[in-house]
């Protein structure tokens, strides 16, 4: 009788441990793929980004033709691009976004000087493909956040909450937009 009672308790603990070990292994390979979705939505972000600044090269030589005494944009136009090429971190992408977006805003600023320009095909054709890219990056933007609320929300629900810390399953933070991007752009055209 004790033998049995003996081996119905050890078949209890070691039942109690495969629980524990299948709880653990099913909360980690959940929340892996959440981690992973996470990492490859801002690589999406990142990969928008750059399409756009592929793209400028191709406006900014057919601006050239036309207004080509605007160097002072052309150059700010070549900096931003290059510095937003070597951005590495989500924070360095926001800094060298806004100085895309200023001086992006200048070449269209100049565009405005030329009512020929802006009737110009390709021209017409790359502006429509910058607003194509523009739309593009706001949805990569929307799809990394909703990935961060699932990846965040997995990570604080019982138990992966007790996991998710010893595994190094940090809380992953949201793209949010620049301050400067609450402030309206002025447009001087004297």
């Amino acid at each position: 009788m004790k033998k049995k009672g003996l081996i119905i308790g050890i078949a209890a603990v070691v039942l109690v441990i495969v629980i524990i070990v299948g709880s653990v292994m099913s909360t980690y390979n959940g929340l892996v793929p959440k981690q992973e979705k996470v990492q490859n939505a801002e690589h999406q972000i990142q990969n928008q980004l750059q399409r756009r600044a592929d793209l400028i090269p191709n406006l900014v030589n057919t601006v050239k033709g036309y207004a080509s005494h605007e160097k002072e944009v052309y150059t700010a136009l070549a900096d931003a691009r290059a510095k937003l090429n070597s951005a590495s971190t989500p924070e360095q992408y926001e800094e060298a976004e806004a100085s895309f977006n200023s001086a992006l805003s200048r070449l269209l600023v100049v565009v405005e000087n030329y009512p020929e320009l802006k009737a110009n095909e390709n021209f017409i054709y790359l502006q429509d493909e910058l607003a194509g890219a523009e739309n593009r990056i706001s949805q990569a933007r929307k799809d990394y956040n909703d990935a961060v609320t699932d990846y965040n929300q997995s990570i604080r629900k019982f138990p992966a909450v007790i996991f998710a810390g010893m595994f190094g399953f940090e809380k992953a933070d949201y793209f949010e937009a620049s301050p400067e991007s609450n402030t309206v752009p002025t447009v001087n055209f004297d």
